[in-house]
């Protein structure tokens, strides 16, 4: 499992969690009464969506601007950070930055809902908007650091990133340490590949569950071709879950291979529902790719009975014209 292809191990988790306490929140994990009568299991929801900027990126972020700092001192970022990302990682990286007085470039595609946009400028980042997919965002991060010297936080294929992420997986065995099964949302890797390494370390018969979206789903588009495939990105409810995972992925593909025992890809309208369902039933507004182990359960009637599960709500950012199309897709 500890594969020197992508460098995540526990050791490193651990060392991740050293460098990011007081900066991220430990998040709860909460008791679904409503879920747990629901599927006859123990649902757990991991409340990532409470981070200080609304997601599970910025342990990740913070991990990589700390280590960075750790190995080369301040004056690594003195020509400042960019990322290319489809929302919260762009929003961790200008949270970083901010406090560390330091500029950062967020580079977006025309994807990236508004209200993330707006979010990411509120926090003093720039925001340049290109393209139509990560893909191409991508490629201006690059430029920027090539022609002026900026550091590139990127938003999943890297280590540092994916250990960061990892953390999420300590804390849930140390709330319950006799869990199941934790279903996570699947992009780009980090998430899913750094979570589901601390778990499989410390529980190895502990299933790790993906979910991707059913249209440009890019990591199980490219573990099922065995190499890195590139895929059309499309708006969804989703769209935290959109953009490639890089055609010279060196993380996390091999990551996600190694800890990711099944995955599930979901509709836009069970993406709707759930996120109807997290409103209604546990009076938390998300956005929908926080909610996609919610709808995969649901859509594929996946049997949990009788077993303790975790959902991680992964983020909070969606906006009230989001949450008005998923009213109206959702079937009531």
């Amino acid at each position: 499992m500890h594969d020197a292809a992508h460098g995540v191990t526990l050791d490193e988790i651990y060392h991740a969690r050293a460098r990011i306490k007081g900066q991220v929140s430990r998040t709860p994990l909460w008791h679904s009464r409503a879920l747990s009568e629901r599927f006859a299991a123990e649902v757990y929801l991991k409340l990532e969506n409470l981070q200080p900027t609304g997601a599970f990126k910025l342990r990740g972020v913070t991990n990589m601007i700390a280590a960075l700092i750790e190995r080369h001192g301040h004056d690594a970022l003195a020509k400042g950070v960019t990322t290319a990302s489809t929302g919260n990682h762009g929003r961790a990286v200008a949270y970083a930055a901010s406090r560390l007085g330091v500029p950062a470039v967020i580079c977006l595609s025309t994807l990236v809902p508004a209200n993330k946009v707006a979010a990411i400028e509120a926090l003093g980042a720039t925001v340049t908007r290109i393209g139509q997919s990560q893909d191409d965002a991508f490629e201006e991060a690059r430029r920027l650091v090539k022609e002026e010297g900026m550091t590139l936080i990127p938003p999943f294929d890297d280590p540092l990133i994916a250990s960061g992420q990892g953390t999420i997986g300590l804390e849930l065995l140390e709330d319950q340490p006799d869990l199941d099964r934790v279903i996570l949302g699947l992009s780009g890797g980090g998430l899913l590949g750094g979570t589901g390494a601390a778990l499989k370390a410390i529980r190895p018969q502990l299933n790790v569950t993906g979910v991707s979206l059913s249209a440009g789903a890019a990591m199980f588009e490219s573990l099922t071709a065995g190499h890195p495939v590139a895929v059309e990105e499309v708006e969804s409810l989703g769209d935290s879950l959109g953009g490639g995972i890089g055609l010279d992925n060196r993380c996390t593909f091999a990551l996600v291979r190694d800890v990711m025992d099944d995955h599930f890809q979901v509709s836009e309208s069970a993406i709707a529902n759930a996120m109807i369902d997290m409103l209604e039933q546990e009076k938390m507004l998300v956005e929908g790719a926080a909610v996609v182990g919610l709808a995969a359960l649901e859509e594929h009637q996946i049997d949990i009975k009788g077993q303790k599960v975790a959902l991680v709500l992964s983020g909070n950012g969606v906006s009230l014209e989001t949450l008005d199309q998923a009213r109206q897709l959702a079937k009531r």
